[in-house]
């Protein structure tokens, strides 16, 4: 539940239950006085049926001595009180008053008649007057019951108090309630999630885990995580290019170290006169070969650092895929040939496709040289472009078919395969790294060591992909995968 809407519901209950409570209470009071009303009215009825029967003696209602009463007085006590009055409003006997006490008219005629025969219920008495009659039905007198209601005062000033007891701690527990639900549901999960933020700020873990919850605060400790996740995967990326960086340096130093040493020694043998000019020419073409390499290594550099860069992309165009990879298979003949290496082509593409035409010729490039760099005299070179419902051309190694037929599902594939040494299995995975070569080719000026680290940035960047499959004393065969239109 949304905070917003528990607070709206808390604040509603806090506001409705005490009246709630309070309504509550009152219902159950006035039910119990109800009851009680109801005893006691039927109490004073029997209270009342019960003197009477002493009080129907027409003498009584005479002024006469005080000892004709006294059965009278022992009928009451502190809580029943009898009156008498004559017939012409003298009262005649009170059961308060002391023995001997002179009695005078106490109130007028009309006021003392009124309310006869009614019980009346008032908040301390119970009371009822009624005529007291002769033979001929004449007025004699009348007789007034009062019964104290002690027992009802004391329980209303006890149920008072415990009312207010009552309310009192159910108001202190509802907001007991309340605070402890706002400290679990507020509080805790705050500082569970401060405390997080301090351990993640100094590098430490915290020691207990965040409060999961569907809540706003949920979603901030939730955010907070992910937001960990990011900076700690910068950080690990930051780090890994920084080492990177340095690898990249000590490489670059350690491979340029070679073709500088040679041609500082060739330059200086250029100063000998006694060299005949064959010997210049040779030693001119080597300093040319190196200059060329370190050129190579500077330019494959520049392309690695610019395809880093998150700034920068590739610029896809639309092309008709027969005439592009027509094109682009057509400048390898030649320099296979010069090297007696047999090159052979299957082009099966699609009409169209949307790539850059110039770094997908980049990574060719770099694929096609490393190829002809490892195949021998007299061996074959297969380069071929395949779309996804084409057929596999017949010269791919029948070991890495079966493999290559479920990898290329739902694209076209660049395949260059050459009958070279191989490439043992534990290296298969590190070529892509930049900078890598194996012990054969390190330090002889073969390759700057981006070609693949290259290759693999273009066709991460054309939402394809790239791998190799090799087999000693067999060949290797590296495969690029282009996204066609419609998948």
């Amino acid at each position: 539940m949304k905070i917003k809407y528990w607070l709206i519901g808390t604040y509603l209950i806090v506001m409705l239950l005490p009246i709630a409570a309070l309504y509550l209470l009152y219902v159950s009071l006035s039910h119990y006085d109800q009851q009680q009303d109801l005893k006691e009215y039927l109490e004073f009825q029997e209270l009342v049926t019960n003197t009477e029967t002493y009080l129907q003696d027409a003498s009584l209602y005479d002024i006469q001595p005080e000892e004709n009463y006294q059965h009278l007085r022992d009928l009451t006590n502190n809580n029943i009180k009898i009156d008498l009055y004559r017939y012409d409003g003298v009262q005649v006997f009170s059961s308060l008053d002391s023995p001997g006490t002179t009695h005078f008219i106490t109130d007028t005629i009309e006021n003392l008649y009124k309310g006869l025969n009614e019980y009346k219920k008032n908040p301390q008495t119970h009371n009822v007057k009624k005529l007291m009659l002769d033979e001929d039905n004449r007025i004699i007198g009348l007789y007034e019951i009062t019964v104290g209601r002690n027992a009802w005062v004391d329980t209303a000033s006890n149920r008072s108090l415990w009312m207010i007891i009552l309310f009192s701690v159910f108001f202190i527990g509802l907001y007991a309630l309340v605070f402890l639900l706002l400290q679990r549901k507020l509080n805790r999960p705050l500082k569970i999630l401060q405390a997080h933020m301090r351990a993640f700020a100094k590098g430490e873990e915290a020691k207990e885990a965040l409060v999961e919850s569907k809540d706003e605060i949920g979603e901030l400790a939730s955010h907070f995580v992910k937001m960990k996740e990011q900076i700690i995967q910068t950080r690990e990326e930051l780090a890994n290019q920084q080492k990177e960086k340095e690898y990249m340096v000590a490489s670059l130093s350690h491979d340029l170290k070679t073709p500088l040493t040679v041609i500082r020694t060739y330059t200086e043998a250029l100063e000998d006169t006694s060299l005949s000019e064959k010997e210049r020419e040779e030693y001119r073409a080597i300093l040319f070969q190196k200059l060329d390499h370190m050129k190579q290594m500077i330019d494959d550099l520049s392309v690695y650092t610019a395809l880093q860069s998150s700034g920068n992309s590739i610029h896809p165009v639309q092309v008709n895929g027969h005439e592009f990879f027509d094109m682009l298979f057509a400048g390898y003949e030649a320099p296979c040939a010069k090297k007696g290496i047999k090159l052979v082509t299957d082009l099966k593409v699609n009409n169209a496709y949307r790539l850059d035409p110039k770094q997908v010729i980049r990574v060719v490039d770099n694929l096609m040289d490393n190829s002809m760099r490892y195949t021998a005299i007299n061996r074959r070179i297969g380069l071929a472009a395949i779309g996804s419902t084409k057929s596999l051309p017949e010269w791919i190694f029948l070991s890495f078919k079966e493999e290559i037929e479920e990898w290329r599902q739902g694209g076209t594939v660049l395949l260059i395969q050459n009958e070279g040494m191989g490439i043992r299995s534990e290296q298969l995975e590190k070529l892509f790294l930049p900078f890598y070569q194996d012990n054969a080719s390190r330090g002889k000026g073969a390759t700057s060591g981006l070609g693949l680290s290259i290759a693999k940035m273009i066709m991460e960047k054309h939402d394809g992909k790239i791998k190799i499959w090799s087999k000693e004393e067999q060949g290797t065969l590296i495969a690029c995968w282009l996204k066609e239109r419609g998948y």
